[in-house]
């Protein structure tokens, strides 16, 4: 468990830093890129690994982790972000089904009943109230980070669950696959126009790639420490980062819950108590 709550940690660090973001008015796409580049160093000088051949595994998720980010800007930007909210969180239906059906998870009945209160904490901690009302109805770009975070999530199972090739030497080759898809994106950018380099886009990029290298590291441990219960890892991971992620929006940024919001804080609790038991 101290694996998932280092991840929770990082991934909720991430999340504050693209918020920074915003209000500093940083280009998240070049922050986004430059992540990727400081979290292959750090792979490579901690752990030295060996680079692997190149697989449809890697290619999948080197083009997979630039693009959803990407693909999560457009989706609250023309749908709202408690769309793309709910198309984020509810994204955990994919991978904890696979966990059961592509990974042989053994299901008992104490273990579904976490997961089933861990979606109800879902529904309920989403921030109905901040709906965007002159948002588009389209959901195909919600549709798209639905799709998009469960495959990422199954794909890093299939990582962590791989033995013959370290998972360090997997990390390094999906982290430079998706720096050179997002590098090439903004040399578009930049070609036509539309973009331009800095400094400080850099540097925060390079703090970000920090967290994020930290935030995939210890979920892949999560799930060596734990292969035979993925389904957990998945569900924890996703309602730590609403309990944690909560607390610093009020905390920090003054935010205000709903009383529904905080019954799903309450709800995720508990289904981390039972989903700990369960298991």
């Amino acid at each position: 468990m101290i694996y998932i709550l280092l991840s929770v940690c990082c991934s909720v660090f991430v999340s504050v830093l693209l918020k920074l973001a915003k209000r500093y008015e940083i280009d998240n796409k070049q922050a986004i890129t430059w992540n990727y580049s400081i979290a292959a160093l750090l792979t490579w000088l901690i752990y030295k690994p060996e680079i692997p051949e190149i697989s449809a595994l890697y290619v999948s998720l080197g083009v997979l982790l630039p693009s959803i980010f990407l693909v999560l800007a457009l989706s609250v930007h023309y749908t709202g972000i408690v769309r793309t909210d709910i198309a984020q969180r509810l994204s955990l239906f994919i991978p904890v089904l696979a966990s059961f059906i592509l990974f042989s998870e053994i299901h008992s009945i104490l273990k579904i009943i976490g997961i089933l209160i861990a979606f109800a904490a879902i529904i309920f901690s989403i921030p109905w109230q901040k709906e965007n009302k002159k948002a588009r109805s389209s959901w195909l770009y919600p549709l798209i980070v639905f799709a998009g975070m469960g495959i990422i999530d199954i794909l890093f199972k299939q990582i962590a669950k791989t033995t013959s090739i370290p998972f360090t030497s997997s990390l390094i080759i999906v982290f430079l696959l998706a720096f050179l898809v997002s590098i090439s994106y903004l040399l578009y950018l930049y070609l036509r126009g539309r973009m331009k380099f800095s400094l400080i886009n850099l540097i925060c990029g390079w703090i970000l790639g920090i967290a994020n290298f930290g935030n995939i590291l210890f979920y892949l441990k999560a799930h060596q420490a734990l292969a035979n219960s993925p389904s957990m890892v998945f569900s924890s991971m996703n309602i730590g980062v609403i309990i944690l992620g909560s607390a610093v929006g009020v905390l920090i940024f003054k935010e205000k819950l709903s009383r529904l919001n905080y019954l799903g804080i309450v709800l995720a609790l508990i289904s981390i108590t039972v989903l700990y038991f369960s298991n």
